[in-house]
């Protein structure tokens, strides 16, 4: 279902550029992508795993996705990383429609991307971007 190659504006840093992610492979339920033309020592991962829990009506699937970057610290020597994720957790036994998933990713999406308007925020000035690169309430 995944591409091998994300390029097709699928990623965007914060700029709002466009960036290549090569697939580097799926280990179990967990698929792992890395920034093309990124400095080995400072490597940027994009990841998505999946795990089920639960049986019957139980039955939940909890999905991750995370982008980490790496960077050099304010000692000019430290490697530092980041992380952002997004984690769905999703009655997948007990539901009859993913709608109300949907919605709950599309709200968390549309916070964190916009400011109430349409046009979607890349560079961390959305109403809920900014809250959490903040740490404000």
């Amino acid at each position: 279902m995944l591409n091998a190659i994300l390029n097709n504006n699928e990623v965007r840093n914060a700029a709002g550029t466009a960036i290549i992610m090569q697939s580097q492979g799926t280990v179990g339920r967990t698929h792992t992508y890395t920034y093309v033309g990124s400095d080995p020592r400072l490597v940027t991962t994009l990841t998505i795993k999946h795990q089920e829990v639960g049986t019957g009506a139980r039955l939940v699937r909890e999905s991750l996705v995370a982008a980490e970057t790496c960077s050099i610290g304010a000692d000019g020597v430290t490697i530092v990383k980041s992380r952002a994720q997004l984690k769905v957790s999703a009655p997948i036994g007990a539901v009859n429609s993913m709608a109300p998933v949907t919605d709950a990713v599309a709200y968390l999406l549309s916070f964190v991307g916009t400011t109430g308007t349409s046009t979607l925020l890349y560079n961390g000035t959305g109403t809920g971007a900014a809250a959490v690169l903040a740490g404000a309430i």
